[in-house]
């Protein structure tokens, strides 16, 4: 009977080996499926995109190339406005005309536009030229026609079932006339100031020139009127400023030889005649 109980306990105790081994194996087991479960959870979750690859970087060959065409159109430029220019002109022709609208349409930039003005002028020079009209008799004509026809209409549009004519008001702005005023006191003033200093024999050069101009400005005089003279003017201010930004480069290579054969005449009849003639004092005298 004593025996029975070591009996039993000696096989119970590989049993309980066993199954402590058993048991470790299923918690190993066990922990494994964890994390092969954690794993496979851990692959399905959404992953951040990959950052866009980087452009390739240009090759050095077309970095060469395209700073030697930048340089060479930076050359092409400079050497663009250092060409020789007529009357010294360090801007565009349109620029010179005064820019805005009035250069538009010397400029032919709308040709519906400048076609019109070109051809009211030339309307009103055959009008007062041609056919002698005189401006008082076609402005008081032409107030007579225009305003019967508006008296007429006023007085008839009940009888004829029309809107009578509508016509605006005219108000010169104040502003406007104060700015003209004072542009044509500066420029009078200016050309004033530049006529005393030919005058007082400062500028032989300058001196020369207006006096070319004048005796130009008479010899026209004599051959024609005021009015052709104007459309003369107008005439030219809508046809050489085309045709000069047409052929920009070539009059300007033509205009430098002039230009330089000018300067050596210059230089000539200075060293004979001019070096020669007095000049007037430098400085005003103070009283």
């Amino acid at each position: 009977m004593a025996e029975q109980p070591h009996a039993e306990d000696a096989g119970h105790k590989p049993e309980t080996l066993m199954e402590k081994i058993a048991d470790k194996l299923h918690v190993g087991g066990g922990g494994d499926h964890h994390s092969s479960s954690s794993d496979s959870d851990h692959d399905e979750r959404p992953r951040p995109s990959a950052p866009p690859a980087p452009a390739p970087a240009p090759a050095a060959s077309e970095v060469t190339t395209a700073s030697f065409a930048s340089s060479a159109s930076a050359a092409a430029a400079d050497a663009k406005n250092r060409m020789f220019r007529l009357f010294g002109r360090e801007q565009p022709i349109h620029k010179v005309l005064g820019g805005g609208k009035p250069a538009d349409v010397f400029m032919w930039r709308n040709k519906h536009i400048s076609a019109g003005v070109l051809g009211g002028a030339t309307a009103i020079w055959i009008l007062f030229e041609l056919l002698g009209y005189h401006l008082l008799a076609f402005l008081g004509h032409a107030l007579i026609f225009s305003l019967g026809v508006l008296f007429l209409w006023s007085n008839a549009s009940s009888f004829i079932n029309k809107s009578p004519p509508r016509i605006p008001e005219v108000i010169i702005p104040e502003d406007l006339v104060v700015n003209i005023a004072l542009s044509t006191r500066h420029e009078i003033n200016r050309a004033f100031a530049n006529l005393r200093q030919i005058a007082l024999g400062r500028d032989i050069k300058k001196f020369l020139i207006v006096i070319a101009g004048l005796w130009l400005l008479s010899i026209l005089g004599s051959c024609c009127n005021f009015l052709t003279l104007f459309y003369i003017v107008f005439v030219v201010l809508h046809t050489v400023p085309v045709i000069y930004e047409k052929y920009e480069d070539q009059i300007d290579t033509y205009g430098e030889k002039g230009w330089i054969e000018v300067k050596k005449q210059y230089a000539v009849f200075d060293a004979k005649v001019l070096s020669k003639v007095p000049r007037g004092p430098l400085k005003d005298k103070k009283n």
